[in-house]
C-alpha cells in the first residue's frame, strides 16, 4: 500500500460546496475527489479519502495509514485545527508524513484561526489555494 495517499478530511467538510462558498468555494467534496482520483492515476498513486465530523475517526484513520504503509496523508482537520492536542500527537506518533491542507488561508482569517496544533506536526502546510490546496499537496506527496 506504499503508493497509496489517505485524504481524511475533519468536521463539516461534507458540507463544502454549500457551506460559506465566499470563503470555501462551490466545490464539493465528491468534485475535489474526483480530481485528486485523476490526478494520482496519473502519477501512479491512489487515494483513501474520507471525512469525519468526530476527531477520534481522524485519530483511528491517522493510526491506520501508518499501519498500512500509506505514502503520506493530506490532512484538513477543520476546525480541530485549532484546539485538537490529540491530532497533534497522533501526527507526531506516526512516521507517516502528514501534510495540513486547508481551502482558505487561516491566518488571513479570523484570530482564533491563526494557531494550528497540526501545522505543528505536519511535515508542511498548504493553504489558501481553494480546492487546489489539495492537489497542490498530492503533487507535494508524490515527490516523497
Amino acid at each position: 500500500m506504499a503508493d497509496t495517499i489517505y485524504v481524511l478530511n475533519g468536521p463539516n467538510l461534507n458540507l463544502l460546496g454549500l457551506r460559506e462558498p465566499e470563503i470555501y468555494g462551490s466545490d464539493t467534496l465528491d468534485d475535489i475527489a474526483g480530481r485528486l482520483e485523476d490526478r494520482a492515476k496519473e502519477l501512479g498513486l491512489e487515494i483513501d479519502l474520507r471525512q469525519s465530523n468526530h476527531e477520534g475517526h481522524l485519530i483511528d484513520w491517522l493510526h491506520e495509514a501508518q499501519a498500512r504503509g500509506a505514502k503520506a496523508v493530506l490532512l484538513n482537520a477543520g476546525a480541530f485545527t485549532h484546539t485538537s492536542l490529540a491530532l497533534y500527537d497522533a501526527i507526531r506518533s506516526i512516521r507517516t508524513p502528514v501534510f495540513e491542507v486547508h481551502i482558505s488561508n487561516p491566518v488571513a482569517r479570523e484570530e482564533y484561526r491563526h494557531h494550528s496544533y497540526v501545522g505543528m506536526a505536519a511535515r508542511g502546510t498548504i493553504a489558501g489555494f481553494g480546492a487546489l490546496s489539495y492537489m497542490l499537496a498530492l503533487e507535494a506527496a508524490a515527490l516523497l
